[in-house]
């Protein structure tokens, strides 16, 4: 049960994202990011929201790098919803 919830709630971001990206985002590709990756992060511009998911859960932070370069960086987070119990 838990896993179709993530899984609506993962689609449901894909659909509602395009409404509130600006150009130079729409047109940023998206990088995934992996260990030892070497980062050039002068200015962090947003990081998407944590899905309320007990497990890793993939999420974006959009950035600038010291040239003014916009970058779009996916990787993975542990999601809100564990509880401690």
């Amino acid at each position: 049960m838990k896993l179709s919830s993530a899984a609506i709630f993962l689609a449901l971001i894909g659909i509602g994202a395009p409404a509130f990206a600006d150009d130079a985002t729409s047109t940023t590709p998206v990088e995934s990011y992996s260990y030892g990756m070497k980062l050039d992060i002068q200015k962090v511009i947003s990081i998407s929201d944590t899905a309320d998911t007990c497990g890793p859960v993939p999420t974006q932070m959009t950035y600038e790098d010291s040239k003014g370069q916009r970058h779009i960086l996916q990787y993975s987070v542990m999601g809100t919803g564990c509880s401690n119990g």
